[in-house]
């Protein structure tokens, strides 16, 4: 079996998987006479996106620019951290455990003060997004330019490269795996960060509207504000492993 095959049988049995699970979820509201009010029936829940009182559309932009602005700052502030790292002991030495300390501080903690200086909005719930996201990307590229060979280092220094040719031609490209496998768990904590700032206060975005049905029992509509930040999260998911996939391919043809 070739490579594209056994990939087509993956997705294949991915598809399934998540179609077993619909399956099951409709027979048991069905076959378990579950009240609407406690677990809605798949067709409900897609009723519920038709109701246009939940602006749904709306409410998924911001939820999503929460997420994807929070995680593209994570992503940037991490891999310049991890870089300035590599340059500096020093710099490592004295930031790196604070960056650990901040780290340990619970984030449910830090939302009603980000709301104290920032106030409600889209930017502290990206904010807390990005707080949460940022430390994995920044350990594992941290680590993934530290494990590049020494001589080669040495090799390209010997040539007189610059520290941005070291890092463009041969840091970053040997790191790239370290940098995906923390983008990949970033990606799931910035979906997390985001809907947690929107619990904390908000008055807007998917989180927010859970909030507003809740009051009213609206379990159909709860149910559909979950499908979709997990929508959101399965697409920046996708686009990371998409990148992955080109730049790892990439880099390993030029290689």
């Amino acid at each position: 079996m070739d490579t594209s095959e056994s990939k087509l049988k993956q997705y294949a049995l991915g598809v399934l998987a998540h179609l077993l699970l619909l399956l099951a979820w409709y027979l048991f509201v069905r076959l378990g006479d579950v009240p609407k009010f406690v677990m809605p029936s798949p067709g409900d829940t897609l009723n519920a996106l038709f109701q246009p009182n939940y602006d749904w559309w709306s409410n998924t932009l911001v939820t999503g620019t929460e997420i994807f602005g929070g995680y593209a700052l994570a992503l940037a502030v991490g891999v310049l951290l991890a870089l300035l790292f590599t340059w500096s002991k020093t710099l490592e030495a004295l930031v790196l455990p604070l960056l650990v300390t901040l780290n340990m501080i619970p984030k449910v903690a830090l939302g009603p003060l980000i709301i104290v200086w920032f106030k409600y909005g889209v930017f502290p719930n990206a904010m807390m997004a990005f707080s949460i996201a940022v430390f994995p990307i920044l350990l594992t590229t941290a680590r993934g330019l530290r494990e590049v060979e020494p001589d080669l280092l040495d090799l390209v220094r010997s040539l007189r490269g610059s520290r941005w040719q070291l890092f463009t031609k041969i840091q970053l490209p040997g790191a790239l795996p370290y940098v995906f496998a923390g983008m990949k768990v970033a990606a799931i904590l910035a979906v997390a960060g985001a809907i947690v700032g929107e619990f904390l206060g908000s008055d807007r975005g998917l989180g927010y509207l859970m909030l507003q049905v809740q009051v009213t029992l609206d379990t159909p509509a709860m149910f559909m504000a979950v499908i979709l930040i997990t929508l959101l999260g399965m697409l920046l998911y996708g686009l990371v492993l998409l990148l992955e996939r080109l730049m790892v391919a990439k880099d390993a043809r030029v290689a």
